[in-house]
């Protein structure tokens, strides 16, 4: 009885430490907006494209490092912050035509689940812009890992992806002479991340 204590004792304690063990991979990251960029193209005049930017962001982000696998990821901009190089412009991309920013100070993404289509990465999570969430896709690749000079633990990550801006609302335009639309309704994102070990 003694002996079969033990067994059941050891094996229980090998149990938890294979489940720690599972846990101890997955670690948190903080995004280093400094280095890292949320980038847009769009359809101008029909034949070229405008691109853009939002300057102020931040998130966090669950790494599975066993796996090389990322597990949870929340990010959140700040409306207010797009930037296509152009003052006048941007202002109108802020106000009640476009964003809204006023109204709608954030746009956030987050992250519900990750697959593999066709050898490619998807990540799969909700976008809530303009009021409106929607279930986004992205094709993303897991870009390494490096310590950097002051013994910081970072990793990167880019993705991109397709929306309609007509599914947030965001339904403002101009009809041309020649039977066009001012602005393109599809927008590509075009995001690459570095995030640093939380400590």
């Amino acid at each position: 009885m003694k002996k079969m204590k033990l067994l059941l004792f050891a094996v229980s304690l090998i149990a938890l430490m294979t489940i720690g063990e599972r846990f101890v991979f997955a670690a948190t990251y903080t995004i280093d907006p400094v280095h890292s960029n949320i980038g847009f193209s769009i359809k101008h005049l029909v034949i070229t494209n405008v691109k853009g930017r939002f300057a102020d962001f931040n998130g966090e982000l669950v790494f599975d490092e066993e796996k090389k696998e990322l597990k949870k990821a929340a990010i959140q901009i700040k409306t207010i912050s797009i930037d296509t190089g152009i003052v006048k412009r941007d202002e109108h991309l802020r106000s009640s035509d476009f964003f809204d920013a006023a109204k709608y100070p954030t746009i956030s993404f987050e992250l519900k689940k990750t697959t593999i289509k066709d050898g490619k990465t998807i990540f799969i999570g909700d976008l809530t812009m303009h009021g409106v969430t929607k279930e986004i896709q992205l094709t993303g690749e897991y870009l390494g890992a490096v310590k950097d000079p002051w013994g910081g633990q970072r990793i990167a990550f880019s993705a991109e992806g397709m929306l309609n801006r007509m599914d947030y609302g965001v339904k403002w335009n101009q009809t041309l002479e020649t039977g066009g639309l001012l602005v393109g309704d599809s927008v590509k994102l075009l995001i690459e991340v570095e995030c640093v070990l939380k400590k």
